[in-house]
């Protein structure tokens, strides 16, 4: 069964921010897609199971960006 998260990253400004965001996010062990919206934030996470926010936040805060929060 697939989970969707949604969380919104602060700070992106260009093509290379979302690239950085998927590349870690999509690293984090249990993710199967990750989809990064740079005109809103917004990331999008499909895992294979739930994954704890602390671990995409971390995998945001190593691209160089912060979460705003989840919604």
């Amino acid at each position: 069964m697939s989970t969707t998260s949604t969380y919104t990253v602060k700070g992106m400004t260009c093509g290379h921010c979302v690239s950085s965001v998927k590349e870690e996010v999509g690293a984090v062990a249990g993710v199967t897609s990750v989809e990064v919206d740079l005109a809103s934030g917004l990331l999008t996470v499909t895992s294979d199971g739930p994954v704890e926010s602390a671990r995409v936040a971390a995998a945001v805060e190593e691209a160089g960006y912060e979460l705003a929060g989840r919604s």
